[in-house]
């Protein structure tokens, strides 16, 4: 069985204007770009009574890192109260979106025999026992190391790409 350690849990924070299509896409191409394998595991839509949208949104991405470790960013989305608004940049007009609460929480993994080689009988699960106690453990810790690092440079990505966004909307 896949051995899973939550290293690191970050979340993000916005209210204001922003395009949610353009966010989901500088996301989704920062983790293909960082080599992740990204599925998304649920998009739901819900229209509140004003004609608002609820949105979740739930992605996995993973990355192999060697035969024996993996890590896996668990991605949640949630729009609250979001609106199609027209704004103005630059003197020209544009189609853009309006949260009342945008969150997206990050939980970074770290999987380890991912591909179960080590799982098949209990002579090997004991082996593998050994090998992460005794023979790996400085080793286990150099790749939480990575995993808080990937999740937080994640998290930095986003929360610049929101403060960017923030600044360009008029006042």
């Amino acid at each position: 069985m896949v051995e899973k350690d939550n290293v690191l849990k970050e979340k993000i924070f916005y209210k204001g204007i922003a395009k949610l299509e353009d966010a989901y896409i500088f996301a989704y191409d920062w983790l293909r770009e960082n080599e992740f394998d990204v599925t998304e595991k649920l998009y739901s839509e819900k229209i509140q009574a004003g004609g608002a949208k609820d949105i979740e949104i739930k992605w996995n991405a993973s990355v192999k890192i060697s035969d024996y470790f993996r890590i896996t960013l668990e991605i949640a989305w949630k729009l609250l109260g979001m609106k199609e608004v027209e704004i103005e940049i630059d003197g020209q007009k544009k189609e853009s979106n309006k949260f009342s609460e945008l969150s997206i929480t990050v939980k970074g993994i770290l999987e380890k025999d991912w591909s179960n080689k080590w799982e098949p009988n209990p002579i090997h699960k004991f082996f593998k026992e050994l090998y992460q106690k005794y023979i790996i453990p400085q080793r286990i810790e150099e790749k939480q190391d990575l995993v808080r690092e990937i999740t937080q440079k994640f998290t930095d990505e986003m929360k610049a790409y929101f403060e960017l966004v923030g600044k360009k909307r008029p006042s």
